[in-house]
């Protein structure tokens, strides 16, 4: 695994609403029942509400409660028709996800056809449109439609890791692991905005990058054995795509993500010194942000979730 310790040292700072998101996420799960198992719903509440503790440690309960939640759609969605229920009835899923891109797109009228995550995504959607500006919104709603095409890609290549390339791997995994959206929230939530010239910046495109890559590598180092353990075809997964392209074996696959991953955790720190450094506005919040966002996928891989 990476040492992360000098770029991302722990403690990290945590909400004092992390017990308050908990009961909040069972609830909503209980309002909108996304988990039939209630050993997988207590959890999957545990793990969403640490992580959006870490995530978001100064945000009002509001807030956290609304990025818990979306977290959670998005987990239970891809654990219920992504991954292997999607790749044994892809048309399925696929008819799953119009439901979803309908709403995306403001088609929110209650159908015959609703389940409960669609009803769950309305719930969403117009808590979103409550405190995100029209911008933010766009850009929110934007994002999800790139977690469900990757949820989508995922499950088609499932089986097959062997016909995907670095490359197009590389650039699909923040989709699939969800940290864009995690970034567009944690804006909307705070309450600041950049302006485009910012957003567009070398030194915010360059962090979000870096963040965005970590998430999705580290992930895929700490749930490898489990994901193993099962049998069948290799995961999916950074070290699998590493061994295929760069001729090594496992033990040195997984030597070459942790510098990958050692790599873009000392850009984001870098980024985030410069930014913050340099501003005492949105460039600032939002450098802080990311802090948060990579600390809190760096706390996530020590879960029991990712035990084998």
């Amino acid at each position: 695994m990476p040492d992360l310790q000098e770029s991302f040292p722990g403690t990290f700072a945590t909400s004092p609403h992390a017990e308050a998101i908990e009961e909040q996420t069972t609830h909503w799960l209980k309002e909108f029942p996304l988990v039939s198992s209630p050993r997988a719903l207590k959890a999957l509440c545990n793990i969403t509400a640490q992580g959006v503790a870490r995530l978001l440690p100064t945000a009002d309960r509001d807030g956290a409660f609304l990025c818990a939640d979306l977290f959670l759609w998005l987990t239970a969605f891809d654990d219920a028709h992504g991954e292997t229920e999607g790749a044994r009835d892809t048309a399925r899923m696929v008819r799953r996800i119009s439901q979803c891109v309908h709403l995306l797109a403001g088609h929110d009228e209650p159908t015959d056809d609703d389940s409960a995550f669609t009803a769950a995504l309305r719930d969403l959607l117009r808590r979103f449109r409550e405190r995100a500006t029209p911008t933010q919104y766009l850009r929110l709603t934007a994002h999800l439609r790139d977690n469900l095409f990757g949820i989508l890609w995922e499950a088609h290549h499932l089986d097959r890791p062997d016909q995907v390339t670095l490359d197009d791997y590389r650039a699909m995994r923040p989709h699939t692991v969800f940290v864009r959206t995690v970034m567009v929230t944690a804006e909307v939530v705070l309450r600041y905005e950049l302006t485009e010239d910012q957003r567009t910046s070398a030194a915010v495109r360059e962090l979000e990058k870096a963040v965005a890559d970590l998430a999705g590598w580290i992930n895929d180092l700490a749930s490898y054995a489990k994901e193993t353990a099962r049998g069948g075809p290799l995961p999916l997964s950074l070290p699998t795509l590493l061994m295929q392209h760069r001729e090594c074996d496992l033990e040195g696959a997984f030597h070459i993500a942790s510098r990958m991953c050692e790599d873009q955790a000392s850009t984001a720190r870098l980024r985030i010194a410069e930014l913050t450094i340099k501003d005492e506005g949105p460039l600032s919040d939002h450098a802080r942000a990311l802090e948060s966002v990579a600390a809190s996928y760096v706390w996530h891989i020590g879960h029991s979730r990712y035990r084998k």
